[in-house]
């Protein structure tokens, strides 16, 4: 039943994404930028009510109080396709910093790029990298809100930390508080695979690290803060969906906190 349901849920989920770019473009392209998120957001939506409906995923969000105004840096745990668009709802204008690769791809690339999304080679260094600053500076200006994983790629749940420090010189160079989310979505949708599993999560949002701290004491309070609310997430996640089945980097790390 659960590789039906998965199959089901892929199928409408990639069709859902399509027909959404095709048949809306005209709206897309004729509305204001900011004005024309709402398609984007409204996909995302309908992605939530899919996967609900088919899956019988479904997930709640704690902390929306501690969404600053204006800009900030939005620093999700990143475990799965999932989590790239499952906060765009709840936030105002947010803008990615993306490999250039997603601009080739066509229809999709002409959306990000009217959202004026920042694309990077992700072998850039030096000047490149100080041009990126720059232009996200400006978008940030706006008040707009920037979204980027402290980890930099897809994690499994429960796998030993990797943060990278490049969130630490965006933090100093941009001037803004960042607000850590402790999720564990990699556990119904995990990264690499098709199957969708049934059950319920929780999304947390913790309030925000205000800008001024030394990049390496900002550093080291980003990975303690999500780290610990991470865990918490893992252990009522699992406690909560005792017939989930868990990757084995979540039954390890559940092992080593059990005997904590």
């Amino acid at each position: 039943m659960i590789a039906l349901r998965s199959i089901l849920f892929n199928t409408a989920f990639y069709a859902n994404l399509i027909l959404r770019m095709i048949f809306l473009s005209p709206i897309y392209f004729l509305l204001p930028r900011k004005r024309a998120f709402f398609v984007p957001k409204d996909w995302a939506t309908s992605s939530h009510w899919l996967m609900e409906k088919i899956v019988g995923t479904t997930f709640t969000v704690e902390g929306l109080e501690n969404i600053p105004k204006g800009g900030y840096i939005l620093a999700p745990k990143h475990q799965s396709f999932w989590d790239t668009y499952a906060l765009l709802p709840y936030l105002d204008d947010p803008v990615y910093i993306l490999k250039r690769e997603l601009m080739w791809i066509p229809v999709f690339g002409w959306y990000v790029a009217k959202q004026r999304m920042i694309p990077v080679d992700r072998g850039a260094k030096g000047k490149v990298m100080a041009q990126v600053i720059e232009r996200t500076k400006r978008e940030m200006a706006t008040g707009r809100q920037l979204i980027i994983y402290p980890e930099g790629t897809r994690r499994p749940p429960g796998a030993p930390p990797e943060y990278k420090y490049g969130i630490a010189r965006l933090y100093r160079d941009l001037d803004v508080p960042v607000v850590p989310v402790a999720m564990h979505p990699g556990l119904f949708w995990p990264r690499r695979k098709f199957l969708r599993f049934p059950g319920h999560f929780t999304v947390r949002i913790l309030p925000a690290i205000q800008p001024g701290l030394d990049p390496d004491v900002f550093h080291e309070k980003l990975m303690r803060e999500l780290e610990t609310a991470s865990d918490e997430l893992l252990v009522q996640t699992a406690r909560d969906n005792p017939d989930l089945p868990l990757p084995p980097t979540a039954v390890q790390r559940l092992k080593e906190l059990s005997a904590a």
